[in-house]
């Protein structure tokens, strides 16, 4: 009897059922590969984000209060408080 001839799923060269062999490692390494999907539902990272904006507002809050510091009208204002403060009597 002869063979009977390669189906489909055989590649030229390979031996008959040699792809679903490849398809079942190729799946099981797929399988244990996954990651778990992620669950964008949860405010994971927010306080990431928050702190973020907060340092953002604070260094403008810095620029702004050094901008208005070195102004003349207001050193002289915070040296006549030091002064004050300073002086016994």
């Amino acid at each position: 009897m002869n063979p009977s001839p390669a189906t489909s799923d055989t590649a030229p060269g390979t031996a008959p059922g040699a792809a679903h062999i490849t398809a079942d490692i190729a799946t099981q390494t797929r399988a244990q590969a996954t990651v778990p999907a992620l669950d964008w539902s949860g405010e994971t990272g927010a306080q990431t984000a928050e702190y973020g904006i907060v340092t953002l507002a604070a260094v403008g809050f810095a620029g702004v209060l050094a901008v208005v510091l070195a102004g003349t009208d207001v050193q002289g204002l915070l040296l006549d408080i030091v002064k004050n403060a300073l002086s016994f009597g």
